[in-house]
């Protein structure tokens, strides 16, 4: 939460919190046990690493009652959390825990052939000199991330013909400058096999997020309209099976643009911070940044990343300091790569709209992207090596409240949206099922952030080249209706005090 905040708001600080959570709170009751219900009281004494295996438990016994997802934008996991396989303390600890095996796989010494024969090695963006603004894009074009530009990468390199790059998408970050994600990654589980669901942009990635399926969509559509898409979606799926859930948002509700059915489970986000401190959270909750303005929180290159931090840092502390945690998974994820350099070949998926063709597969997975799983069931400072997709986390949810069995395509044949998380592996896989430790370890609103840049400096606001083929210069430009729609059926929040850091 944001340090602006009044005190009523804020709360008290995490361990008290926990301390005096055996309270009940609201739910609903699911497979003979409650959804959100009470916590058990702090244990005096607690192993080291939380031990079994999640996925081996029932459904109705799966301690974890409410996952939270963030989806984030445009980063790969080479260029956001590369550094992780060069940290020696980390490795060590992970060594100690795990075994003499263990790794994770990320680089950022890496060199990429241009367009003309030149080569480029990849480099620090924060000690480079060339950069003056190395935590904003400013001066550069958007690394090109659609249906095209990710296949000339794919096969060229990321400073292919087609690609649409400078050596901007060559540029890394390290612990230091993201140093919400150092806490996470170091504490937590990292997936470093964690791919966009296409190689594609923005949203056929979201409607793979919330469908399985992007409806056969290569491109970013244009100007968003309500009730533009008609695919499925797994909020149906829990409506329906009286699951709850919200999906809150910064600027754009992006459920709106399944139409107004949803309208009642969609909220802004301030009244997820205070859902959280007052242990009213669904099931499933779906969060998502600002996309829009100088002040962006979604980490794209436009935006400052210092700025998607402090929104990454708040939205996590309101959750791990409220009575949720403790039966609690939180999921930050990111759409796709953002043209991003990432060492790792995409690999291929099961999907209704395969081909043999990659240039015309909806099978031919993005590249990696940064995924990191935050619980008391997770095991600390792991690593997870299985390949996943965003319908990896629509499993986890089918799995939990559904009836999809814990992994393979079997069960029943209502449980899934497409053949694409039928066939997923479940997020869950590497989480224990027993003997959490909800202990952060440090205080998610006491890590500090550098100051922020508001806007590019006049004359350097980023390039706009021509574009790669296909792609459209803001997938986020919204039609009237839609606009008409924002602050009547769709408000947001009205003083925002998790903002309070932007002003």
């Amino acid at each position: 939460m944001g340090r602006n905040e009044d005190p009523q708001r804020q709360g008290v600080r995490r361990r008290d919190f926990l301390r005096a959570a055996g309270i009940t709170v609201g739910g609903v009751t699911l497979g003979g046990r409650q959804a959100i219900g009470v916590l058990a009281p702090r244990r005096a004494r607690r192993r080291p690493v939380p031990e079994g295996h999640l996925l081996e438990a029932q459904p109705s016994d799966c301690p974890i009652d409410t996952v939270v997802v963030v989806m984030m934008e445009n980063r790969s996991f080479d260029h956001y959390l590369g550094w992780l396989a060069a940290d020696e303390h980390y490795l060590e600890r992970g060594r100690s825990r795990y075994g003499s095996k263990f790794t994770v796989d990320g680089k950022t010494d890496m060199t990429y052939v241009d367009a003309v024969g030149k080569r480029h090695h990849t480099h620090h963006l924060v000690r480079n000199r060339a950069e003056p603004h190395p935590f904003r894009g400013c001066g550069h074009p958007v690394p090109g991330h659609g249906w095209y530009a990710g296949r000339a990468e794919l096969a060229n390199g990321f400073l292919a013909d087609g690609s649409g790059n400078d050596t901007y998408a060559l540029g890394y970050y390290l612990a230091d400058d993201l140093p919400v994600h150092a806490h996470l990654a170091r504490r937590f589980a990292v997936h470093d096999r964690s791919f966009a669901s296409l190689c594609a942009g923005t949203f056929p990635n979201r409607q793979y997020a919330y469908t399985a399926q992007s409806n056969g969509e290569r491109e970013d559509p244009g100007p968003l309209r309500p009730g533009m898409f008609t695919t499925p979606t797994i909020f149906g799926k829990l409506r329906d099976a009286g699951v709850p859930f919200t999906a809150y948002h910064t600027d754009i509700p992006l459920l709106a643009l399944w139409g107004s059915q949803f309208d009642a489970f969609v909220k802004p986000l301030d009244d997820y911070f205070e859902a959280c401190a007052t242990g009213t959270l669904a099931n499933v909750v779906a969060i998502t940044p600002g996309f829009q303005g100088n002040l962006r929180t979604d980490d794209h290159s436009q935006g400052d990343v210092r700025v998607g931090q402090r929104f990454i840092r708040d939205v996590f502390n309101a959750f791990a300091t409220s009575t949720h945690w403790e039966h609690g998974l939180f999921v930050l994820t990111y759409d796709e790569w953002g043209g991003f350099f990432d060492h790792v070949k995409p690999p291929i998926l099961a999907d209704e709209r395969a081909s043999g063709n990659l240039d015309d597969s909806f099978g031919l997975a993005g590249f990696r992207v940064p995924t990191i799983l935050a619980s008391p069931y997770a095991r600390p400072g792991s690593v997870d090596h299985r390949v996943y997709d965003h319908t990896s986390t629509l499993r986890f949810v089918e799995w939990r409240f559904l009836g999809a069995p814990p992994e393979g395509p079997g069960g029943a044949s209502t449980w899934n949206l497409t053949l694409r998380d039928r066939t997923a592996n479940n997020v869950a896989a590497a989480l224990a099922a027993t003997h959490p430790d909800p202990e952060l370890g440090f205080e998610p609103d006491a890590i500090e952030i550098r100051p922020y840049s508001a806007q590019c400096p006049t004359g350097e606001a980023t390039a706009t080249p021509p574009l790669p083929e296909g792609e459209h210069p803001d997938p986020f430009v919204l039609d009237q209706e839609l606009e008409e729609k924002l602050g009547k059926d769709y408000p947001l929040a009205a003083h925002r005090p998790w903002l309070d850091y932007l002003h």
